[in-house]
């Protein structure tokens, strides 16, 4: 008895990986590895700042991530060089069948800075997405993080009901554990809507910087006249900001306010923030 072939459904998915390095010759940083596989790409180098910080726009063409796709994404910043990573726009977690994955691996050797600055990440309703950071720091290498997470799309009415958002995040200073954290959100969770949890804000944000500030800036930066609910708090070398925003612009805005004060008492440089931001 001949039985019908099955039918196996075929979705197209992007395994993409970029791979950056940067290294310090006299005054200036210089890219000095970009390797490509796949939708990932970063603009031409930028000296907004002037030569000691190379600024890089990392663009994914595709515009969104589709289940099965993965971006595996690596960055190193060699000994003394000062590297601005940052997008042009949202990331967006389209409505999938199976997971989509991002593996970011950054590496900061002694002396060295690296601001990870990305616009913010959009997970749609019915997304599955899983991303997972390992940041690693030599001596006494720099580091300024933060990302935006905007869960379901509020301004065209909706809610994260369905499909997951996890994420991982390891930060290790010379092989010692600095910040281990996990997070998973389920569509229509009830942390969605507790005061313990997101309290019906459906964007959050995380600031992570190394070093420490005095109890004064401490509280210039916890008084910044805002629309979100933020607060900071100083760890030993670590400097951590939170925020719950109704919406990715003002939570974003939160961070860059922010920046703008942490940056010349942690790193020594005025605030410049990027043009691409402003378009």
């Amino acid at each position: 008895m001949n039985l019908p072939a099955p039918i196996v459904l075929f979705t197209p998915s992007w395994h993409a990986e970029l791979e950056l390095g940067y290294a310090r010759f006299g005054d200036s940083t210089r890219p000095v590895q970009r390797r490509h596989k796949g939708p990932l790409r970063v603009q031409k180098h930028l000296y907004a700042e002037g030569p000691e910080v190379c600024q890089h726009i990392i663009v994914h063409p595709p515009g969104g991530i589709a289940g099965g796709d993965r971006l595996d994404i690596s960055a190193s910043v060699g000994t003394n060089a000062w590297a601005q990573i940052t997008s042009p726009g949202a990331a967006k977690w389209y409505r999938a069948a199976g997971p989509a994955y991002q593996k970011l691996d950054l590496k900061v050797a002694s002396g060295a800075t690296l601001e990870w600055l990305p616009q913010e990440t959009i997970i749609f309703s019915d997304a599955q997405a899983e991303l997972s950071t390992s940041i690693d720091l030599e001596g006494d290498a720099r580091l300024f993080y933060w990302d935006v997470v905007a869960l379901g799309r509020p301004a065209s009415g909706e809610r994260f009901d369905l499909g997951h958002f996890q994420a991982h995040l390891d930060i290790r200073r010379d092989g010692q554990l600095l910040w281990h954290e996990r997070q998973r959100i389920v569509g229509n969770d009830g942390l969605l809507d507790s005061p313990i949890g997101l309290d019906g804000q459906p964007v959050f944000a995380t600031l992570l910087v190394t070093g420490e500030i005095d109890s004064e800036l401490l509280e210039t930066c916890r008084s910044l006249p805002n629309d979100v609910r933020g607060d900071l708090t100083q760890l030993p070398g670590l400097l951590v900001a939170r925020c719950l925003a109704s919406e990715a612009l003002l939570a974003r805005g939160w961070l860059i306010d922010v920046w703008r004060l942490l940056r010349p008492a942690l790193l020594g440089r005025e605030a410049v923030p990027p043009r691409i931001w402003s378009t």
